[in-house]
Formats: structure tokens, sequence, C-alpha cells
């Protein structure tokens, strides 16, 4: 598999904690509803794509196993926001919401 964060996905993306992994996948998000927001679909997609491989690094994650739950259901949010009918009724200011929490806790601890 092609990686667009090969460092990441070499290892790296592991040593970070959870907060950290989810804010990083919250500002690529956030990118990508900002691209979205400025017609630009092109970034747009490219940072929709980007936050899903985090995504994906972060359900491989085996340190994670006991929050797969919550992890998956954020992508499938997010996923049905971009691309889907947005059943979950989404807005842009719910998904920075949740992510947002995760980048304040992920500063704190530094």
């Amino acid at each position: 598999m092609a990686y667009i964060h090969k460092s990441l996905a070499s290892g790296r993306w592991q040593k970070l904690s959870l907060m950290e992994q989810l804010a990083n996948i919250g500002a690529e998000i956030g990118r990508a509803m900002s691209w979205q927001v400025k017609g630009d679909t092109m970034t747009s997609q490219r940072a929709m794509e980007r936050g899903l491989e985090l995504f994906d690094l972060t359900i491989a994650d085996k340190r994670w196993r006991h929050r797969l739950k919550e992890i998956s259901r954020m992508r499938e949010v997010v996923c049905d926001f971009f691309y889907g009918n947005n059943q979950y009724q989404s807005t842009p200011e719910s998904i920075d919401k949740y992510f947002l929490i995760f980048a304040f806790a992920a500063r704190i601890r530094k």
C-alpha cells in the first residue's frame, strides 16, 4: 500500500498518544472543510484523503482496540458528511468541536 504519510505509517504514528493522533486527524479534516468552503474541491479532497489515512493508522494501532467503536464511528460520521447523505446531520462546527477537544488535551499534556 502506498501511504501519503510514509514516515508516520512506518511507525512514528504509534509513538503519538491517542489525543495527539485525533488532534492531527482533526487538523486534516479541518483543512478539508476549509478548502471545501472556499470551493477548492481538489485540495479539499486531498486533505480528506490524508485525514482518512490518519484515521486508518489510528484504527490499526493496537493500543486503541478498546476505543475502536468511537474512532470508527467518527470516521463514518466524517465520511457521511463529505461523501454521503449526511444522515448524522453533521455540520462543520460539530465535527470541528469534536476534534478540538483532542487538540486542547494534547496541547495541555505537552
